[in-house]
């Protein structure tokens, strides 16, 4: 089997690998810094697309944790740039916060419940009844059903809420339509974000806390993959799963010296 390139480009997940429940994870910071310091492209990655790279880039900040704006890509970000690539200029129905909705007006998308091109779900805390009974009937009406992830449930102070894929899948009870999800573990959300640093998935690797999301799209993208035990999966979940990650840690402070 051939041997890999050496590491040039990095992408990393953010809850569960960098920050967990509000509280950076030891090594965050050691590791963001190294990777700024080194100049090597970077991104970090996050399913959710309540918050725009601003809002992220703020948040994390308050953490103690440097990411440029630049350096962040969100499911949001990556649906957008899949639409305006499938149909530059359409429109859309969106249930969704500002981070969709501002990327998808950064891309010249118009918002729309009158005959849209596109219904797009994404994540809100105030899914309305209304909202999805709006969504329900344009996609019945001919609209494309697309959603920016399809992760079934977010975490919350309170416990766990309830997310995209689930949404979606009533939505689809409703319709018998399914979505498109962008968001991880689809390889395109990989593909752009690598696109977007100039850097090639051979020399690229993708650090994630989840089998099913992050280690999956990494290894469909073609990258090298490392899993962190500090978020959703656990040592005894590994072996469940018909793939491997390439390496196993026990955190990111297990990757500063990769870098």
């Amino acid at each position: 089997m051939a041997e890999r390139k050496p590491v040039e480009s990095w992408l990393t997940d953010m809850d569960g690998v960098l920050i967990h429940e509000g509280v950076p994870i030891p090594g965050a910071d050691a590791f963001l810094k190294k990777l700024r310091d080194s100049g090597r492209p970077f991104l970090v990655l996050t399913n959710n697309s309540i918050y725009t790279p601003r809002d992220l880039h703020a948040r994390l900040s308050r953490m103690g944790l440097d990411v440029p704006v630049e350096n962040i890509w969100t499911s949001a970000l990556a649906t957008a740039q899949f639409l305006a690539d499938q149909r530059p200029g359409g429109s859309a129905y969106v249930i969704g916060e500002a981070g969709l909705t501002t990327a998808l007006h950064d891309v010249g998308y118009i918002l729309t419940d009158h005959d849209p091109d596109f219904v797009i779900l994404g994540e809100t805390r105030t899914y309305s009844f209304e909202a999805l009974t709006k969504a329900v009937r344009l996609i019945n009406g001919g609209a494309r059903f697309i959603a920016t992830n399809p992760d079934n449930v977010g975490p919350s102070a309170e416990g766990d809420l309830p997310a995209t894929g689930s949404v979606a899948a009533l939505i689809t009870a409703a319709t018998g339509k399914k979505p498109y999800f962008v968001g991880k573990p689809n390889p395109l959300m990989m593909r752009a974000g690598l696109n977007a640093i100039g850097a090639h998935s051979e020399s690229s690797a993708m650090i994630g806390d989840r089998m099913d999301t992050d280690v999956l799209a990494g290894l469909e993208a073609g990258m090298r993959t490392f899993l962190v035990l500090t978020g959703v999966t656990q040592p005894k979940d590994v072996d469940r799963y018909p793939f491997r990650p390439s390496e196993v840690v026990d955190s990111i402070a297990d990757l500063v010296d990769l870098v």
